[in-house]
């Protein structure tokens, strides 16, 4: 866990506490290929040393086996059994799939979605807009709405793997109101046919979160604004699904001393780094803070102490650099 999540993470924690809300803590961790041994340990406990807590939320273990659902499986009561502390275990996102496959089913059953036999490759040949392009890939050119069932299977067998399935868009355009940024304009081009299932029978995150915040009861959401763009996705498939959808806050991300945006490949500094080093918990809170103009700079602050003064719309919607070199 690097600053830029911490400090999502702090804000969001804040927004809930200062409502007199419930903080939820779900696991996203589907592309088990990436997960790696004893890290949500290292992120749950590096949540706990900050001073962050949560009122849902996954066990210490993982559960035995898939839930068949929120409130149904083997959980003993609302605040305990194999998938979590809550009403709607299991929290680990990788113990939900019998969900958001009844979500697939219930979207191809009303047109909503379809069988897609391309590769991420095919997708990329295939688009007429190279500049209509995010962190999922060019936009999907529709190459295989329409086409029969069977030939979309037999194309995909060819290849060696089954069809993903996606969302069919229809162009949509969806506008909204971003509870710190304000109003969002739609793109001009709509919502697109993004993947809702992989070829390899995974859920994708545009599904699992939808999914999940609509069965968890979620109604408010509080993340970087790297995700910007998801939302008008998110947003058309809770009203596929007859959701309805939560409020959405996106704030500004971290930057690192050079400027450039935090991610794992440039092995920012962690607060399992900062912890090695001794650096308090009151620190990195009061950094973090400041960065996003809630309190004075080099302030000491543990998150409890921040809750009375605080309201989302005081957040500095710029994007904050913070140098932990010299805590």
């Amino acid at each position: 866990m690097h600053l830029g999540n911490a400090r999502t993470a702090l804000l969001a924690w804040l927004d809930a506490r200062a409502r007199g809300g419930a903080f939820v803590m779900r696991v996203e961790d589907l592309d088990r290929a990436r997960v790696v041994a004893g890290a949500e340990a290292q992120v749950l406990d590096d949540l706990r040393w900050l001073g962050l807590d949560w009122d849902e939320g996954p066990n210490e273990g993982p559960s035995e086996g898939p839930s068949e659902g929120p409130n149904e499986g083997p959980n003993e009561g609302p605040n305990e059994g194999p998938g979590g502390a809550g009403d709607f275990a299991p929290y680990r996102q990788s113990e939900r799939t019998a969900l958001y496959d009844a979500a697939v089913a219930r979207l191809l059953a009303t047109g909503r979605a379809f069988p897609c036999a391309c590769s991420r490759a095919d997708v990329a040949r295939a688009a007429s807009a190279p500049h209509a392009e995010d962190d999922e890939g060019p936009r999907y050119a529709g190459t295989c709405h329409g086409l029969p069932a069977a030939e979309i299977a037999a194309r995909a067998a060819a290849q060696g793997r089954a069809p993903a399935i996606r969302f069919l868009g229809r162009s949509e355009p969806v506008a909204f109101v971003d509870e710190l940024r304000g109003p969002v304009a739609a793109d001009p081009a709509g919502v697109d046919d993004f993947v809702l299932r992989r070829a390899d029978g995974t859920a994708a995150y545009q599904l699992a979160v939808v999914v999940d915040d609509a069965a968890m009861g979620i109604t408010r959401v509080v993340r970087g604004d790297d995700l910007l763009r998801s939302t008008p996705r998110q947003l058309a498939l809770h009203r596929a699904l007859g959701f309805a959808p939560p409020a959405f806050a996106h704030v500004p991300l971290v930057l690192a001393p050079g400027g450039e945006r935090l991610a794992k490949r440039t092995r920012p500094t962690s607060l399992a780094d900062l912890r090695a080093r001794g650096v308090a918990p009151e620190v990195v809170v009061g950094a973090l803070a400041a960065s996003a103009g809630l309190c004075a700079e080099g302030a000491r602050w543990l998150p409890r102490d921040l809750c009375a003064s605080f309201v989302l719309a005081r957040v500095d919607p710029r994007a904050a650099v913070v140098d932990p070199s010299g805590w």
